[in-house]
């Protein structure tokens, strides 16, 4: 397969993948992790992949690959994967877990999806097309409070109440419909520009995770990942941003220390509840030659925990 995903080898050395296991890839995107994991399989392993677009469910490799009795691919997102690993009668029974949070190359590179400001496109943005608002119709209802908060708080924006007014400003004569439009709209209002990144950079990312509930999708996904994980098993998570990273280091340190009431006095041991993961050594990031071939490497942060 000639696209590698980021951290290709890294990932599949983490699952400490076994012959005979049962694996998941939580985002199937174009397939290569998943390939990779069926490459080291043997005839009695399976993998369960998932994706909630569905353009990567019916793309000719997800086809050509479903040829293999081993694999199976789901259309559904992050906050559904326990209940269909239990259709499966897999719960407890998962070696390991697989989570790639970046936004596909396809995603990225389809003017039509309206996820990137370098082609002009539908302001779409969604994850899944047959589903939810677009970005469009968000921008075009969304109160200038909420809209200042989502570009504070998922774009980390510090231009952002005087890009929520601009928007504003601009839905009120015309509706703002296009990647370029918004792009350019952002780029005319930012007052300071930043070396090597777009001014509409964390606006794009900020909305895109709003569209998709994105962070509330990933905590759902954590939790459900450790409870459906077997003794032993592995969870890997790409992350390519501050805010998902934060949320997956906080989440393996949450359910890797001791868990007791505080405001139950005196502690007893009884009451003690130990955490049900352990955090598997430290972040790891991409290396200077992945990141040469691929820029998108540069921001990738790989954190592993292993299910008591």
């Amino acid at each position: 397969m000639e696209h590698l995903p980021v951290m290709f080898a890294e990932a599949l050395q983490q699952l400490v993948i076994k012959k005979d296991g049962v694996y998941l890839d939580c985002t199937f995107g174009r397939g290569g992790h998943s390939q990779g994991i069926l490459d080291i399989l043997g005839a009695s392993g399976r993998l369960l992949a998932f994706d909630r677009d569905l353009d990567a469910i019916n793309s000719d490799y997800a086809q050509a690959m479903l040829k293999d009795e081993r694999f199976k691919l789901k259309h559904c997102c992050f906050s559904e994967l326990e209940n269909v690993v239990a259709s499966e009668s897999l719960v407890g029974k998962i070696d390991g877990i697989l989570i790639d949070l970046g936004v596909s190359s396809p995603q990225l590179d389809n003017p039509e999806r309206g996820f990137s400001f370098l082609r002009d496109g539908p302001l779409d943005m969604r994850m899944d097309g047959n589903s939810g608002v677009t970005a469009a119709q968000w921008l075009a209802e969304v109160d200038e409070k909420e809209l200042v908060k989502v570009l504070f708080e998922y774009g980390e924006e510090r231009f952002a109440r005087r890009i929520a007014h601009a928007i504003v400003e601009k839905r009120a004569q015309s509706p703002i419909t296009t990647t370029r439009e918004l792009a350019k709209l952002i780029e005319d209002v930012v007052p300071i520009k930043e070396k090597h990144k777009h001014p509409a950079t964390r606006s794009f990312q900020a909305i895109r995770i709003e569209i998709n509930n994105e962070l509330e999708e990933l905590k759902a996904v954590l939790q459900q990942s450790a409870r459906i994980l077997k003794s032993g098993g592995q969870l890997v998570v790409i992350s390519f941003h501050s805010l998902e990273d934060r949320i997956v280091k906080r989440f393996i340190r949450s359910e890797s220390g001791a868990k007791y009431n505080p405001g139950k006095l005196p502690i007893k041991e009884v009451d003690i509840t130990k955490g049900i993961l352990k955090k598997a050594g430290k972040a790891l990031k991409a290396g200077p030659q992945e990141i040469a071939q691929n820029p998108r490497a540069r921001s990738a942060v790989m954190r592993v925990a292993e299910r008591v």
